[in-house]
């Protein structure tokens, strides 16, 4: 019977107000929408990398206990793996080439190996339990996945040679190992196609039984002598989501905005519900009914506009984070061996569910309060005379000193640059300034009334308006406010850290022509072709020809790029220190790190950096720490010389091409294309800079996207209220229009009340954005790991002014509206 109730009470009093009114129900479900879907879309991107990369690391690992990887992506010396095998207690040590190699389709996992591997029981222990001349029954024979798209006897070009297609794996576990996608060679062949006789990626290590665990793994580690890592087979999970921490935190940070914009949002609206059903509330009072069942009912209706919103994000977010997927940025991926496949984590969904309900309670508990001051004679007060309309001295002076406390500690978070926290202290921020502006009310909307008054007789009366219900004003001067801050504080940082990422990244738009294996987008970390740049250097036209090398290693349990510094280098990061310092880096006197490994490693300049290399730990001064941007954890700048003789990288990844005085540079650019073979990549320095800034902007996108909805839902608010302050005042107005008033008159009077709350909100948002976009940058530059200076920008007044705009053309309707109203209709609707 109770339910029976409760639903018919719910049916009657909360559904149908959110049918009737429809716009700022859709308003709501909208807000909290958002939040759910960059909640979901970013746990499955972050849930997609990691998870593919476990599951080929499982795949092929088995029950491998403990894995011997390379220290770059070179690998290391295949003498290693006898050193492994004798050691007591290893039952099988088995080695594996795990690379990229090129093909005519774009790059595929290699994987090479021999019959030890069957002793692993991963996915491929049925393919490679045979003798390594039964699964190549044809010369350069290769097994390949299922959705390789290959046929049974079907010749290719991998890496360096030609192969053919010895058998297609057709089973269930080969299908789900990395998607299908991967060719299995004979360990020999697989070296040769990758030029890399001699070297090894990987070696897988089971246990005999019976033995120790951690003696086993101190005995391969003192076999191995710091020459490769030993960890287990999960540690490359455990590195696989740097590359999109970048946007972790970005999306993150705009599901953190989009839930405070739909709590307030929330809040607006169900304060404006009470102040409707006002009458229907008293009713309910009158003839029995309970204020807790009232707040209840209106806490159970937030509750479903969250759970709505949220369902319908979710939704959204899968679909938004599978095409993420297929367009995330090379550098956020490069060096992951696995094919990204979408993978959703089991609590993102629920997360996402609980974080807007809980959104929505708590904004409607703060807002449902006023049920209990509603009394059983109050059906009939007028708005802003009620005493639910009145807010106590006490509360706004809390909220105010909370929001002032709150100032005070994200402030100081921020400017400490206390790392993620002070992404959390941005979000505190935009709460308080919330907060403040409900502390401030008063002052506001006296301040509004104000303005108003500059606009004549009508003007006095919007004034009179406004002093009348100030909670409505508020709401609105709040919601202007709102849309006004994620204006100037989103397009103002991304504005700010393009400009300071391209003044960092300009010296490579200096270049004349660059040439690489990989795309401008992606870190140039592939081998060029021996002897290129003694080809490139006989072009007519070329007067200088500059080598650098790019490559991922592990420094100190962290994924780090190499960069290889020569004399005369365009490197971004090689001009970002001084001339003492790239003198003393030339010299290999020392190495330069990006400042945010030097956080993670914890060294300062001057400290000694231990490396592991190929032919053993090296022990390094650290000459500087340079603010940097990168999509990986950091960077290691070191001179040339050393990086090919330390960790084994002869070749270089990249040519820096200096043209002759005189020439024309789009000829020279051509005229290199023609001695440059393909696949590799030629392009000019504005292709350059903007393949290194291409990372920032699909970061921007998710912050743009935030303001975008942000802005369009305040749209929608606004309208709302600006209409239900014509419908508040119908009765008003039409005797206004039965005393003689013109529609003209009416017409420029909610006019005036517009233009008043434009300006105040405008005002006030350009206030509270330029402070937010002050500290964006100080706490931009600590997770972007460089320096963001701040601008002033022209287009923060012209944002006011369309803020202005926006509410002008938000009361047309209303304002038509008010002026068309039929008198006798008007005066008689109570």
């Amino acid at each position: 019977m109770k339910i029976t109730a409760a639903a018919s009470r719910l049916r009657v009093f909360s559904l149908r107000e959110l049918a009737v009114h429809r716009r700022r129900t859709l308003a709501s479900i909208a807000v909290m929408a958002v939040s759910a879907t960059y909640l979901v879309a970013i746990f499955g991107i972050f849930g997609s990398i990691t998870g593919s990369v476990n599951r080929l690391a499982d795949g092929i690992a088995g029950v491998a206990a403990l894995e011997v990887s390379g220290i770059t992506d070179a690998g290391f010396p295949e003498t290693i793996l006898a050193d492994v095998a004798a050691v007591p207690g290893v039952a099988t040590a088995a080695p594996m080439i795990r690379t990229s190699a090129s093909t005519a389709t774009g790059p595929v996992l290699l994987l090479g190996t021999d019959a030890s591997a069957a002793a692993l029981g991963g996915a491929l222990k049925d393919a490679v339990a045979r003798p390594v001349q039964v699964l190549s029954s044809t010369p350069n024979g290769v097994q390949v996945g299922p959705r390789m798209g290959y046929a049974k006897g079907q010749s290719l070009q991998l890496g360096s040679g030609s192969v053919t297609v010895s058998e297609v794996l057709a089973d269930k576990q080969f299908a789900d190992l990395n998607g299908g996608h991967y060719v299995l060679a004979p360990l020999a062949l697989a070296q040769n196609v990758t030029d890399r006789p001699g070297q090894l990626d990987s070696i897988l290590i089971t246990t005999r039984p019976g033995a120790d665990a951690d003696t086993v793994r101190a005995a391969v580690t003192a076999a191995v002598h710091g020459r490769a890592i030993v960890a287990a087979p999960s540690l490359r999970s455990a590195r696989a989501g740097d590359g999109v921490k970048l946007m972790n935190y970005m999306a993150l940070l705009g599901a953190a905005v989009a839930l405070v914009v739909g709590a307030f949002l929330i809040y607006t609206t169900m304060t404006m519900a009470i102040t409707q059903r006002r009458p229907v509330i008293s009713m309910l009072r009158a003839i029995g009914g309970r204020r807790v069942t009232i707040v209840g009912d209106m806490i159970g209706e937030a509750a479903v506009l969250g759970l709505l919103g949220g369902a319908i994000g979710a939704g959204i977010g899968i679909l938004a984070g599978r095409m993420a997927i297929g367009r995330l940025p090379p550098a956020m991926t490069q060096g992951l061996e696995a094919r990204v496949q979408y993978w959703l984590p089991g609590y993102a969904i629920p997360l996402a569910l609980a974080a807007t309900a809980l959104t929505c309670v708590v904004a409607s508990v703060m807002a449902a309060r006023q049920v209990y001051k509603v009394a059983p004679i109050e059906a009939l007060a007028p708005v802003g005379a009620s005493a639910a309309d009145v807010v106590p001295r006490w509360l706004r002076v809390v909220v105010g000193v909370g929001a002032l406390a709150v100032f005070a500690v994200s402030i100081w978070v921020v400017l400490g640059q206390h790392g993620t926290f002070a992404f959390a202290a941005m979000a505190a921020l935009l709460s308080a300034e919330i907060a403040l502006g409900f502390a401030l009310t008063a002052p506001i909307v006296k301040v509004t009334a104000a303005v108003a008054r500059v606009f004549g007789p009508f003007g006095a009366l919007a004034a009179a308006t406004i002093e009348r219900a100030p909670r409505r004003v508020w709401a609105t001067v709040m919601t202007v406010l709102i849309g006004v801050v994620t204006t100037v504080v989103i397009t103002g940082t991304n504005a700010d850290m393009i400009r300071s990422a391209r003044a960092m990244f300009a010296p490579a738009a200096a270049v004349d022509v660059w040439v690489s294996a990989n795309p401008p987008d992606s870190y140039p970390t592939d081998a060029l072709p021996q002897g290129l740049s003694e080809k490139v250097a006989a072009v007519p036209g070329v007067a200088r020809v500059t080598e650098g090398a790019l490559g991922f290693a592990v420094v100190g349990g962290t994924r780090v790029l190499l960069d290889g510094f020569s004399d005369g280098s365009h490197d971004s990061l090689f001009r970002a220190v001084d001339e003492r310092v790239r003198a003393d880096v030339l010299a290999g006197r020392g190495v330069v790190l990006t400042q945010n490994l030097g956080a993670t490693l914890h060294v300062r300049a001057g400290d000694r950096l231990q490396l592991q290399t190929p032919h053993g730990p090296r022990q390094t001064p650290v000459l500087a720490l340079v603010p940097f941007f990168s999509t990986v954890i950091g960077t290691v700048g070191i001179d040339l010389g050393h990086m090919r003789a330390w960790f084994d990288r002869p070749a270089a990844t990249t040519l820096q091409i200096t043209a002759a005085p005189g020439v024309d540079r789009q000829r020279l650019l051509t005229e290199v294309r023609r001695v440059v073979p393909e696949p590799n990549h030629v392009y000019d320095g504005r292709a350059a800079l903007a393949g290194l800034e291409a990372p920032l902007h699909q970061s921007m996108f998710i912050a743009n996207a935030v303001w975008v909805i942000v802005v369009a839902v305040a749209a929608v608010a606004l309208l709302n209220t600006l209409t239900l302050s014509v419908l508040e005042r119908r009765r008003e107005i039409g005797v206004l229009r039965a005393m003689g008033s013109s529609r003209r008159f009416t017409l420029r009077m909610v006019l005036a009340e517009a233009a008043g709350i434009g300006l105040v909100g405008g005002v006030l948002g350009l206030l509270f954005g330029l402070t937010d976009q002050w500290l964006f940058s100080l706490i931009s530059g600590e997770i972007m790991n460089f320096q963001v200076g701040f601008g002033l920008r022209p287009m923060s007044l012209a944002f006011t002014a369309g803020a202005l705009a926006i509410c002008l053309l938000g009361s047309l309707p209303p304002a038509r509206r008010a002026a068309r109203l039929n008198i006798i209709e008007a005066v008689s609707v109570e």
